[in-house]
């Protein structure tokens, strides 16, 4: 059985923003249950009895009695940091956006424009940034880049024998 946590007393201002909390239908879900724990807990009822009325473990209700006790309010909001860390820093991804928009003869590549797989082989060999193409392709469309098949012979013709090949 989980060891019974008593609730601290709580200030006119806190009891007032857990009342109102407690009743918001535009706040998250998991702060108005958190809310409620506290407003059950300090009106006498035990863990296991706000668990069942809301839907929780005794441990989850203690756990969160335990940090508003500790931190107040600002404790039944969730803790930033939390959740998986991103794979590559802004500056990373900021190198990888500027290589997409940029054409390859400028760093010095023999082809005229790029494709998932050239930026890839481009970013691990010279760069020394591993990255698949599907990442790679996932990081481009967050950042707005719009990748697809570039058509470069409606406007200009980078092949000097494309007239004689058209000719055959």
């Amino acid at each position: 059985m989980p060891k019974i946590i008593s609730i601290r007393a709580l200030s006119e201002e806190e009891a007032q923003v857990i009342e109102k909390l407690s009743r918001s239908r535009t706040a998250a879900k998991r702060e108005v249950d958190r809310a409620m724990m506290i407003k059950l807990r300090a009106e006498g009822l035990r863990p296991g009895q706000i668990g069942q009325r809301l839907g929780y473990q005794p441990d989850s209700v203690t756990r969160w009695v335990k940090r508003f006790n500790t931190q107040g309010v600002s404790g039944l909001q969730e803790v930033a940091g939390r959740g998986r860390k991103a794979n590559y820093s802004q500056q990373v991804r900021g190198a990888m956006v500027a290589l997409a928009k940029t054409r390859p003869e400028q760093v010095g590549q023999p082809f005229s424009c790029w494709s998932i797989r050239l930026l890839v082989d481009y970013l691990h060999t010279v760069k020394g940034i591993p990255v698949s193409r599907a990442q790679l392709a996932r990081i481009l469309e967050a950042e707005g880049v719009v990748w697809y098949q570039e058509q470069t012979y409606f406007t200009e013709r980078p092949d000097p024998q494309f007239a004689e090949k058209r000719g055959r």
